[in-house]
């Protein structure tokens, strides 16, 4: 499965080789997996791109890339070696792709057709001439502590060799309070910004922009509509509007593929057209191109005909940042949440959990809660929500599993941080965390599980659907 974007850059051959880091422990430093496409693809469609991001160039003469069990597969194949004087300037990115072809600066062939490594996760191991491993990049199901791989490690990207995180800086997860609605914003440690919906259509994304001015966001990298519900994409053309015009741009938006006909959903069309923003359908096993030490999986809808139900297709993302997982699940229900359960397993634990559906008991039901094992639970929705929203049975779920619960409808905007080990939680609005403290205040009302009701059409509103022709599939 190939990652949703390809880096370009060149290496300079043996220009500036004077000036080069040619220390082990410095080259593995200066590099970084940037991209690979080595899950359940053709033998000489893999790849790994490497990028220098320090500030001086590298010499990888003599230096070999391996997967786990150091490039043996099948008992033939040796570990690829790079040229000799090969250079990579400061952020220049070269690819190595286990196929065959002429080498140039900027992609190396391996040169054999066969899978080097292993669709269900291994592990990208950079190994100097004396045979130590001083980068190592795990993915799937892979934990680098127990890995078999050779040589006793270095500087790995995932965990150092006590289970301790070794990313640098920190997430931020804002959960913008939109009254009933959803709105998030994550900042990467990099300033990468990813937008997950945008409001209710009635703000028109007035709320939200006003958040994202006050954060100080110029950008949005990543626009994610987890559905077509009008509660969920009610600010998308607004915010493309804005940053299009008054900002740095949108960069991409990404969509689940299942159309609405109201009218919010065709404005939020219109908008991606009128600015030429690139927007693309999402399916289980993406994961968004987000650079550094943050990972976004998709882990639904699945691929083909899934019907044409917006919240049951709803786009769950799995953010992984060091030891911490965040969990979103869009509008999903408890049907739903079984396949992923079914699927992903152990995949699915989170340290914190956006409740599904604003809470809403067609949502978060007791395997799913269990199998995530969150910590932490947010939910958000109105305080007087006309759906009765967070539900009391789901209120009551966390309350028997100590999930400390923070609720947009007391909490005002909930702020999550994390180093990648530890997690801070700050709120705009005081109130307890305690589920039935929360539960205690909820307004009593019926639970409504029906999503907001689309805005209605007027004259002169046109909409589409989105079909191949609007928005490619990723992947």
């Amino acid at each position: 499965m190939a990652l949703l974007v390809v880096l370009a850059g060149c290496a300079s051959g043996t220009e500036g080789t004077e000036d080069t880091r040619d220390d082990p422990q410095a080259v593995g430093k200066a590099l970084e997996v940037v991209d690979l496409n080595v899950k359940d693809v053709s033998p000489d469609e893999e790849y790994i791109e490497l990028e220098n991001t320090a500030d001086e160039p590298v010499d990888l003469s003599g230096f070999e890339l391996r997967d786990r069990e150091g490039g043996q597969v099948d008992g033939g194949l040796s570990p690829f070696s790079f040229p000799s004087e090969f250079v990579l300037e400061p952020g220049d990115t070269v690819r190595i792709t286990t196929g065959e072809g002429d080498s140039t600066e900027t992609e190396l062939y391996w040169g054999y057709n066969v899978n080097i490594w292993r669709g269900d996760g291994d592990v990208v191991r950079l190994v100097d001439a004396n045979d130590q491993v001083v980068l190592e990049h795990a993915y799937g199901d892979i934990d680098l502590d127990e890995s078999d791989g050779d040589g006793d490690g270095g500087d790995g990207d995932e965990n150092d060799g006590d289970g301790a995180s070794t990313v640098e800086g920190e997430l931020e997860i804002h959960h913008i309070d939109v009254g009933q609605g959803d709105s998030t914003l994550i900042v990467t440690p990099a300033n990468e910004t990813i937008l997950i919906d945008s409001g209710d259509w009635r703000q028109d994304g007035s709320e939200v922009i006003a958040y994202l001015e006050a954060q100080g966001i110029d950008r949005i990298d990543h626009l994610v509509a987890t559905h077509a519900d009008a509660d969920h994409i009610g600010g998308h053309a607004a915010v493309i509007e804005h940053f299009e015009t008054n900002g740095e741009g949108v960069g991409a938006a990404y969509d689940s593929g299942v159309p609405s006909d109201s009218a919010t959903y065709g404005n939020y069309l219109d908008a991606v057209d009128e600015y030429g923003v690139d927007l693309l359908i999402v399916e289980s096993g993406d994961e968004l191109p987000i650079e550094g030490d943050v990972s976004a999986q998709v882990m639904h809808p699945p691929a083909g005909d899934t019907g044409s139900d917006v919240n049951k297709n709803s786009v769950v993302l799995a953010f992984e940042f060091g030891d911490f997982q965040y969990m979103m699940t869009g509008d999903v229900d408890t049907g739903v949440e079984q396949r992923l359960v079914d699927e992903w397993g152990s995949d699915l634990e989170s340290d914190v959990y956006k409740a599904g559906h604003h809470g809403s008991s067609t949502s978060s039901s007791e395997a799913f809660v269990d199998a995530v094992g969150p910590e932490t639970a947010i939910i958000s929705s109105a305080y007087d929500s006309q759906y009765g929203h967070p539900s009391d049975e789901v209120l009551e779920r966390f309350a028997d599993r100590d999930i400390e619960t923070y609720w947009t409808g007391v909490h005002g905007n909930i702020v999550v941080r994390t180093d990648g080990t530890s997690i801070d939680v700050d709120t705009s609005e005081s109130f307890s965390t305690d589920a039935e403290d929360i539960l205690a205040e909820t307004p009593e009302s019926d639970d409504e599980t029906n999503a907001l009701a689309s805005r209605p059409r007027v004259a002169g509103d046109v909409a589409s659907g989105i079909d191949g022709a609007v928005a490619p599939v990723m992947g």
